[in-house]
């Protein structure tokens, strides 16, 4: 995209910066819900689980006791230590598969919070893009979504089961002896209320951890990316330290999780030690004293280690339910934000573009938001220039188009030049509805575009970017991506009407070559006549081209031009151009000069007509 000059901006330093980890969204209990409640057969097959699992456990002490009370009596045990044994097979049994489908739906939870993510990130507008590092995006993907993971597998369903156990102990605890019993409580709720002060820390120590995690995978994205240009500037070295840089803030955010963790961790042990040895003395002198029996004070120790057990379980799901609201807040971020449809209403079907103006701009203006990538950009360029001073914003000015008005008509080519930074891209991403026009009315066929269907208009628009990407994968999944129902036949076709030939030729594989991440294994002038094939094989009424010769030899943009003039043939068609040969016989050329319209007309009018066209095309537009 292309911005014009700089007189005005809104005031922006680097305090507005959302890099800040205490400005992000905090997730709450009940947005999680909904993505636990997708699986929520299972969930209920689990509690049924814990709860049964809770029963053989609570039984056992019990049955213990009595053991106890019949070898003092000299009785015969008689079936009873079968009956514990198999209490403790089966509580095992229950615990083993409970973990199973604890983990599985642990899984089920991180690929659904994937799909709803990945759905609707892809639909955001294109200006939420331009505003996010793709790095961080990646991350909340992969990082984030994980930790879901552990909302499940850490012990928050284990932790209802566990209630119950809990529960269950403490009335047996309180029929045996409800001395011993507030004792334990008193240790226990010392423990319950650190634990509690604790993990509010957790979830912002935590939301941090995972920003600086996303920080990491976007410096690392924009590395790889930019892995050649690294070596050959001999930056590599540089650019570690910078990854490095990143890593070492997500260490440290990590740490810091760790080290409130782990005073929450031990709490339970801790609390547990403290619970035994109280018991044990106090509980030693009461049977000393006949107040309670010895098979008493074993099942209560018994019913004690029950007890902590899944306090220690709640312990380590308030650890994860808060890590996962942390990275919760981060997907929910993405997914509350409005996808490019929803702002489509009361559309009204797309024409079929029969009268005679195909696409019309009537004084059409645009400006970036104040916070897109472009600002921040010119924003840093312009305090480096000023010494880093605030008053460097005012100068910047990203409006891109002032009052543009033309007429393409249906069926005729019409070419878009200018100096660099005129704002050409921009048109074209208007017509596709990238973005909207801040002021002025773009319209298609008639009507205004801002009341069309952006997917049923953008079916009858094929558009080639200035970089058009080749996406890694094969020569036939790059060619169907706008064309699904190809057949093989039509796709060597348009490879051949593009001078591809040669890309199926070296390669036995054919369309099923591989053409490697962003297309590395074809060259530049390749990855460009490919990107221009897949949107001739789609042959939409509408042909948008970005200076799609730009990488071509004298030859290859030849038999590209008989192929656009093969397909453009009663299609209309806009082409960005910086060759005169390309130009020159359009039936339109309109030429734009700081984000305004200078001329229209052909060629031969706009010589005579237009000094700074007559000043392009003696340079043969090379801009």
């Amino acid at each position: 995209m292309s911005s014009t000059s700089h007189t005005s901006a809104p005031r922006r330093g680097r305090s507005g910066s959302r890099d800040n980890p205490d400005d992000g969204p905090r997730a709450k209990f009940s947005e999680l819900l909904p993505y636990l409640f997708e699986h929520r057969k299972v969930m209920i097959f689990v509690i049924i689980l814990s709860i049964l699992g809770a029963g053989a456990s609570l039984a056992q002490p019990l049955l213990v006791s009595q053991v106890i009370t019949i070898v003092e009596a000299g009785e015969s045990l008689g079936t009873l230590v079968w009956l514990l044994i198999g209490l403790v097979v089966i509580s095992g049994l229950i615990s083993g598969y409970q973990h199973y489908l604890l983990q599985r739906t642990g899984e089920g939870v991180v690929l659904s919070s994937r799909r709803r993510l990945v759905s609707r990130m892809l639909n955001l507008p294109i200006s939420e893009f331009d505003r996010r590092r793709t790095g961080d995006l990646v991350s909340r993907v992969g990082s984030d979504t994980t930790l879901l993971r552990a909302v499940l597998t850490q012990g928050l369903v284990e932790a209802i089961g566990g209630s119950i156990t809990f529960i269950g102990a403490l009335i047996a605890m309180l029929i045996i002896d409800p001395v011993l019993l507030g004792l334990t409580v008193l240790v226990i709720a010392i423990a319950v209320v650190t634990v509690t002060t604790l993990s509010k820390r957790i979830r912002v120590a935590s939301q941090r951890a995972q920003r600086k995690v996303g920080d990491l995978a976007a410096a690392v994205e924009r590395a790889i990316s930019a892995v050649r240009t690294l070596r050959a500037s001999n930056a590599t070295e540089r650019e570690i330290e910078a990854v490095n840089d990143d890593a070492l803030g997500a260490w440290k955010m990590g740490i810091s999780v760790a080290k409130i963790s782990a005073l929450v961790v031990p709490i339970a042990g801790i609390a547990l030690q403290v619970s035994f040895l109280v018991v044990l003395g106090v509980g030693g002198y009461r049977v000393a004293s006949g107040a309670i029996e010895i098979a008493d004070l074993v099942a209560f120790i018994l019913f004690l280690f029950l007890m902590i057990m899944p306090l220690g379980q709640a312990f380590g799901a308030v650890t994860a339910v808060n890590q996962a609201l942390g990275a919760l807040g981060r997907i929910q971020e993405i997914i509350k934000l409005p996808s490019e449809l929803e702002s489509d209403v009361n559309f009204v079907a797309v024409p079929s573009i029969e009268s005679d103006a195909a696409i019309t701009f009537e004084n059409v203006e645009f400006s970036y938001p104040d916070d897109s990538v472009l600002v921040k950009v010119e924003t840093e360029l312009a305090e480096l220039k000023h010494g880093g001073t605030e008053a460097a914003a005012d100068e910047i000015d990203l409006t891109v188009l002032r009052g543009v008005s033309f007429t393409v008509k249906r069926g005729e080519r019409t070419a878009i030049v200018g100096p660099s930074g005129a704002g050409k891209s921009t048109i074209l991403a208007l017509i596709e509805r990238f973005y909207d026009p801040t002021a002025g009315v773009l319209r298609l066929g008639g009507d205004d575009l801002r009341a069309l269907n952006r997917e049923e208009l953008r079916a009858q628009i094929g558009y080639v970017e200035q970089d058009a990407p080749v996406l890694a994968g094969t020569l036939r999944q790059n060619l169907l991506i706008g064309a699904p129902n190809a057949t093989d036949e039509e796709c060597i076709a348009v490879l051949a009407s593009v001078n591809l030939t040669g890309v199926l030729d070296r390669n036995p594989a054919g369309l099923d070559a591989a053409v490697g991440e962003d297309g590395v294994m074809l060259s530049g002038g390749e990855r460009q006549r490919l990107a221009i094939a897949r949107t001739l094989l789609a042959a939409p009424p509408i042909l948008l081209l970005d200076e799609s010769t730009s990488s071509l030899d004298g030859l290859n943009e030849q038999m590209l031009r008989e192929a656009i003039d093969a397909v453009a043939e009663n299609r209309t068609l806009i082409v960005i151009a910086h060759r005169l040969s390309t130009v020159v016989d359009s039936d339109q050329i309109v030429v734009l000069d700081k984000g305004k319209v200078v001329g229209v007309g052909t060629h031969s009018e706009l010589v005579k007509s237009t000094p700074l066209y007559k000043d392009l095309a003696k340079h043969q537009l090379l801009v």
